[in-house]
């Protein structure tokens, strides 16, 4: 994936999805099915690294306008 273009977040979630249909199908051979899966699992790992990030993004910004961030975690208030 390093060589071809940053996927965004949308495209990754949309090969994801591609994917996982394609194995749901069932009638994938067994090799191909253990490479479409793995890639779906670097798609996984790149969705969730991306959502992270806007997280921590979104906390940055509420704290700089002088909003309480809600915990990550829990999505309670830290107070």
């Amino acid at each position: 994936m390093t060589a071809k273009k940053q996927l965004t977040f949308e495209e990754a979630m949309n090969e994801l999805e591609t994917i996982v249909s394609k194995l749901e199908e069932g009638d994938v051979p067994l090799e191909e099915a253990l490479t479409i899966y793995q890639k779906g699992m670097d798609l996984s790992k790149l969705c969730h690294d991306k959502l992270q990030h806007a997280e921590k993004q979104m906390a940055t910004v509420m704290t700089e306008d002088g909003e309480k961030p809600l915990n990550l975690e829990t999505g309670e208030d830290p107070a």
